[in-house]
């Protein structure tokens, strides 16, 4: 590149920061089309509507009944968003509220009533019920004349399938058909051609793909164990105030001052084109949740806040292999070509595995899980582009327009490897001494509270106070005279506030309250707010987090981990590293925990996202130290000294993974200073997190490949060894 072309290089590169700058703040037109403003905002953020359900009938539902139906409308309303909470109110009432919708009607009409599905024969006798169809899909088949036209495809549960035969064969029989009945409405009336044993079956004969969309759907809601009668609707304001939001934006954006000036005053010229980069990532960032149609909440602002220190990463490590270039004598130039290829099998594995434990969360996870899955997998392939793209066509454009100097670049300092193996026996130790005594925290705590972390409502349940005051309050007003009366009483942090638009009436959600603890809350509110006590009801809700969903978290995670070590086996030839990697994970996680339950930090709905966070934080940073132990091997041969090998590679990295954890760490600890109670919440272990994850990639992972290598590996070596000397005799 020469000067010419480097300085046109910089102006579009300028320019077009400018642009997605422009249309993130502004938008494309009137409507704010990409821009941050027309990003679907979640419950916390922007409000939603809040749909009631009763269950018909007089009897109390049986509690395996309502858990399956609130699964299954879980799974239905996600289709809106994967913010969306199905939770039970009461004995017998469900509650559904999903963000970024404001028309309530509009909901209902597409949800229909839930339960009320049934199949009928000529005769009028019913054959099957909705809860004998396990699933109903729309898609395409292809007709007798080749073309592709659109079907619903059914599939039937156990029992199902064989009332489904015994219907069928007597519909061909008697040449009949079969009558699909939704709330006493015939939707469909398909004619049987043949007897259908397996518990597949298809319907045709609709004339668009939307109209098979709307059967299947109708039929996946008709089949709900219960039927459902519309309570109340409402269309409910954000969870948050608009100060909380603020605050957050504002950490973000002093947090990312402060990592371009430690960028900057550490990397110099390469440091200036990393922040450009950096910028550029935040702007495609915001476009990018506009085109995927993301759901954002306040934790996933957080997320994204923690993301911007992450995106660093990559740059660091190719920084600190360009200095290592210049301290080994060779020109700039082919120090920053040199740099960027050696520091590119450590940035994709490194990405990739994290990369696989986003997309195994999208397949199995539910809710905000999945919701988190796809900022984080939105997050690595933009930091990878901006990094390895991005950066890379700045630098080199600020050398060629005459910034060639060695010391607008700095040069790597050599000294002796740091012995970390010989602490070896005594980081282990300490790493144990700090998982069993969070183990033996959760014992403590499970004899004493009954639970073995401090749950939320989200995750326990709780009580829902709907208070209709006397005049018009904002959240904020609210924030500051009525919640700390409530958390007074309750002795919970956690009070989750939503107005009802259009009306005096809020809901509190707090941790469940006893018989004493809501008359004095009546009596509080009559006192001090002049509220009508008649006004004021109460009912028990059931845990927002669903034990699927929990249990599907902890599975994805496990699942993930598994398709991590296949990969690290795969692309160092060792399952040492592997098995290592997974280690230090688990490791983590489990310290991670362990200050939950020491420090009664709230387990909330951004528990989950913490520990995935960690998850993907945590083999990152591993990975880049064993990126630079299979590069020794390598060079040093089978003849190397594996303990100062690897304390020579751990050195080597140390700079990088000091930076990189300093640039995430101001990120978070600006976000916990600024941030509200829930950030807070997920901001303080977050950094616990940060700290464990270098700790262990540092002190652990290394010394745990070496144990590995010398010990298990070691009989085999030898006996490779003996086999070789005795094929030379």
């Amino acid at each position: 590149m020469n000067r010419k072309k480097g300085i046109i290089t910089l102006v579009v590169a300028i320019v077009c920061l400018l642009g997605m700058s422009y249309t993130a703040i502004f938008g494309l037109d009137a409507s704010k089309t990409g821009s941050a403003a027309n990003i679907k905002q979640g419950l916390d953020l922007a409000g939603g509507v809040s749909i009631t359900y009763e269950v018909v009938g007089d009897e109390e539902p049986d509690s395996e009944d309502m858990s399956d139906t609130i699964f299954k409308l879980q799974q239905r309303v996600e289709n809106y968003s994967t913010e969306a909470q199905v939770y039970q109110e009461g004995s017998n009432r469900i509650n559904i509220e999903i963000p970024g919708v404001s028309d309530a009607n509009a909901i209902l009409e597409e949800l229909g009533k839930p339960g009320s599905l049934s199949f009928y024969d000529m005769e009028g006798n019913e054959v099957l019920t909705g809860t004998d169809v396990a699933n109903a899909e729309a898609g395409y088949q292809q007709n007798s004349m080749g073309n592709q036209e659109p079907v619903v495809a059914l599939t039937m549960t156990e029992e199902g399938t064989q009332k489904f035969a015994e219907a069928t064969k007597a519909a061909v029989e008697n040449n009949d058909i079969i009558y699909i009945v939704y709330d006493n409405q015939v939707i469909s009336a398909p004619t049987v051609t043949a007897e259908i044993t397996d518990g597949q079956a298809v319907i045709s004969g609709m004339p668009s793909y939307e109209e098979a969309e709307t059967l299947a759907s109708t039929i996946r809601i008709g089949g709900l164990k219960l039927e459902l009668q519309e309570l109340r609707s409402n269309v409910v304001g954000a969870q948050l105030g608009s100060a909380a939001i603020e605050s957050s934006l504002l950490a973000g954006l002093i947090g990312m001052i402060l990592v371009v000036i430690f960028m900057i005053a550490v990397y110099r010229i390469p440091g200036v084109a990393s922040s450009l980069a950096l910028c550029i990532y935040v702007a495609m960032t915001v476009l990018l949740l506009n085109g995927f149609d993301v759901t954002l909440t306040l934790s996933g602002i957080a997320g994204i806040i923690l993301s911007i220190g992450m995106a660093v990463d990559a740059n660091v490590i190719i920084f600190a292999r360009i200095r290592e270039e210049i301290a080994s004598g060779k020109t700039v130039q082919s120090s920053i070509k040199i740099g960027f290829q050696k520091a590119l099998s450590a940035i994709i594995d490194g990405n990739v595995t994290t990369l696989i434990a986003a997309a195994v969360l999208w397949f199995m996870g539910t809710g905000t899980v999945k919701g988190f899955a796809q900022t984080l997998a939105l997050g690595i392939v933009v930091s990878m582009f901006t990094a390895l793209f991005v950066t890379r066509v700045l630098v080199n454009a600020f050398y060629a327009i005459g910034l060639k100097n060695e010391k607008f670049y700095g040069k790597a300092k050599a000294g002796k490897p740091i012995n970390f193996l010989s602490k070896k026996v005594v980081f282990f130790v300490l790493s144990a001494v700090v998982i069993i005594g969070g183990f033996v925290c959760m014992g403590i705590n499970k004899a004493s509270t009954g639970d073995i972390l401090n749950y939320s409502l989200e995750f326990k349940g709780g009580t829902s106070t709907n208070v209709t005051f006397n005049e018009d309050m904002s959240i904020e007003e609210l924030d500051a005279t009525v919640v700390p009366v409530i958390e007074e009483i309750t002795g919970d942090g956690n009070v989750q506030t939503q107005k009802v638009q259009g009306t005096n009436e809020v809901i509190f959600k707090t941790r469940s309250l006893d018989v004493e603890e809501r008359q004095e809350l009546n009596d509080r509110l009559a006192e001090e707010f002049g509220v009508d006590t008649e006004k004021i009801t109460a009912e028990n809700i059931s845990s927002t987090v669903s034990s699927e969903m929990r249990s599907g978290a902890v599975l994805a995670v496990i699942v993930s981990s598994v398709f991590m070590l296949i990969y690290i086996w795969f692309r160092f030839k060792d399952i040492r590293f592997g098995a290592s990697a997974v280690t230090a994970l688990v490791h983590d996680v489990l310290v991670v925990l362990a200050f939950y339950a020491l420090a009664r930090i709230s387990v909330s709905s951004t528990f989950i996202a913490c520990m995935l966070t960690i998850v993907g934080y945590s083999i990152n940073a591993t990975i880049v130290i064993f990126d630079r132990v299979r590069e020794n091997l390598a060079l040093q041969g089978p003849k190397a000294d594996l303990a100062n090998l690897v304390n020579e590679s751990i050195t080597q990295t140390l700079t990088r993974s000091i930076f990189t954890s300093l640039t995430t760490f101001i990120m978070v600890a600006v976000l916990f200073c600024l941030g509200v109670t829930s950030i807070r919440e997920f901001a303080l272990p977050l950094m616990v997190g940060i700290v464990c994850g270098t700790y262990s990639s540092v002190c652990i992972t290394g010394a745990l490949w070496y144990v590995l290598r010398t010990k298990v590996g070691k009989k085999k070596e030898d006996e490779g060894k003996v086999k070789v000397k005795a094929a030379k005799k």
